[in-house]
């Protein structure tokens, strides 16, 4: 093992955008057991819960912050009947879930129970509405159902429901992955399908609605150019593109190359993010729409002894800074990034937290969030990495890898410096210089482990936890060394 020089420059004084706290958002579907068994146990459940609610994930996720979770879909989104999922639960109809196993979806988690989630957690609601096999009228009466306060029939359903008090859901998605699951469209009859849909989405009261739309399958740009040739100068509040990194090797089991193949493709969001942006730029310069990644994360192949099509995977430290990695990209790029959405929640997928029957665990994934969530409402500053890359293989081709990599924002007197090194091997000792400020005192987070496999069971739910330390640094200059392969987080209070 051995020590790279680097050298991190640290802009006080050029601020980029505030973060957007649901940069830091989550998703949550009906898909294997991240709402049934993860969130929803019932409640005649053994397992401790409040109104069927599990009370150990919500005290979990309130240690992150969550600002928004997505729901309910996904692919199932645009197979689901809001109907089907209010009203006494011995009364909805059991429908199959077409798309994730064809297994049956009893309807027992729907409005009522996804907003009391929420309200649990301290989250906002996203409602992926239903395009490729709904109606517009559809969706419409979803909206008047949760938000309109006056007497309407459907108000009154809601009365009887539990809530007479309007939800006020703000944020409403106009289908999911409608170039795929979502009914197979091409850009110009989706953008035809958002505009007759949109109509009818209305306002009511003190909840103006801010609509999100398809944006493409990882940067398409096609699907973007033509999106917004059809639909120039329409209401559109938001505008989704799903990335997903994928896998090298498997969840679990890789090579040193392939760690740095995974933290490679991860790295390839901010591509994205500048190239979408500059497109939508084109069509909409007063950036009145935002960009929103709605869907992100890893997907590994399928883990031994489970049900494929529920997209369990296990969740290691490579994991961890793929989500770090990520946030720090949006982080900079906070002048872009209104949303972001990892996918998902709950055992599924990239998830924060797995759940067993009555055991819970979080992973490295859920830490980098609890690490990072200082970053929500602060300023995004300008920060420069001087590091050598790091060079890999990939099959016969050789590619490289920024060597350290991060994001700094502003507080009123504190910056949090959050920083990857990505190095399997290497610790990177760093001269960092804050411009036009000195530092007064200095904290560290730093999520780490000498095997770069590690991962949380249930047998060892602290496997790869952070560490908190004080350090002795002051001044405008401070020397810091960054382990192999770390997430570390600075807290540093300003003279």
């Amino acid at each position: 093992m051995t020590t790279t020089k680097a050298t991190i420059n640290i802009e006080l004084t050029e601020q980029i955008a505030t973060i957007n706290p649901n940069i830091y958002g989550h998703f949550a579907e009906h898909l294997g057991h991240c709402i049934y068994e993860g969130i929803w146990v019932g409640e005649a459940s053994a397992i401790p819960n409040t109104d069927g609610i599990r009370d150990d994930v919500v005290a979990a996720l309130k240690r992150i912050k969550p600002p928004v979770v997505r729901w309910p879909g996904g692919c199932f989104a645009d197979d689901y009947h809001w109907e089907d999922g209010v009203g006494p639960r011995a009364q909805r109809p059991k429908r199959i879930n077409a798309h994730w196993g064809q297994v049956i979806e009893p309807n027992e988690f729907g409005t009522h129970e996804f907003i009391e989630f929420c309200r649990r957690i301290g989250a906002e609601p996203y409602i992926c509405g239903n395009v490729g096999s709904g109606s517009p009228k559809e969706l419409r009466d979803w909206v008047e159902y949760c938000n309109y306060p006056g007497d309407s029939t459907l108000t009154l359903q809601r009365a009887n429901n539990g809530n007479k008090e309007p939800f006020r859901v703000k944020y409403w998605g106009v289908g999911n992955e409608n170039w795929g699951c979502g009914g197979n469209f091409d850009p110009e009859d989706y953008a035809a399908e958002y505009q007759r849909f949109s109509t009818f989405l209305f306002n009511f009261a003190d909840a103006p609605l801010y609509l999100i739309a398809c944006g493409p399958s990882g940067n398409n740009h096609d699907w973007t150019h033509k999106f917004f040739q059809k639909l120039r100068g329409r209401r559109l509040h938001g505008y989704a593109a799903h990335y997903y990194c994928g896998t090298a090797g498997t969840a679990t089991e890789y090579t040193a190359d392939q760690w740095y193949e995974l933290l490679h493709r991860a790295a390839q969001m901010e591509k994205l993010v500048v190239e979408q942006r500059g497109i939508m730029d084109e069509y909409d310069p007063q950036r009145r729409s935002g960009l929103i990644v709605d869907e992100w994360g890893t997907w590994h192949p399928p883990a031994p002894g489970r049900k494929p099509s529920f997209l369990w995977q296990q969740n290691t430290l490579r994991d961890a800074l793929v989500a770090a990695l990520t946030l720090d990209i949006f982080n900079r790029h906070a002048d872009k990034v209104v949303m972001g959405n990892i996918a998902q929640t709950i055992n599924v997928l990239q998830a924060v937290i797995l759940t067993e029957g009555d055991k819970m665990l979080t992973t490295p994934t859920f830490h980098v969030y609890e690490i990072y969530a200082q970053h929500q409402g602060g300023q995004s500053l300008k920060v420069s990495f001087d590091v050598d890359d790091i060079l890999f293989s990939v099959g016969n081709e050789e590619r490289q890898l920024g060597g350290l990599n991060g994001s700094a924002s502003l507080t009123d007197k504190t910056v949090y410096l959050t920083v990857v090194n990505p190095h399997v091997e290497n610790s990177i000792e760093a001269t960092i210089h804050l411009s036009e400020g000195e530092a007064k005192e200095v904290t560290a987070r730093v999520l780490t482990h000498d095997d770069i496999h590690a991962h949380n069971t249930f047998d060892a739910p602290q496997n790869v936890t952070p560490c908190t330390e004080s350090l002795s640094l002051t001044g405008k200059t401070l020397q810091h060394c960054f382990p192999a392969a770390s997430v570390t987080a600075l807290l540093i209070q300003l003279a």
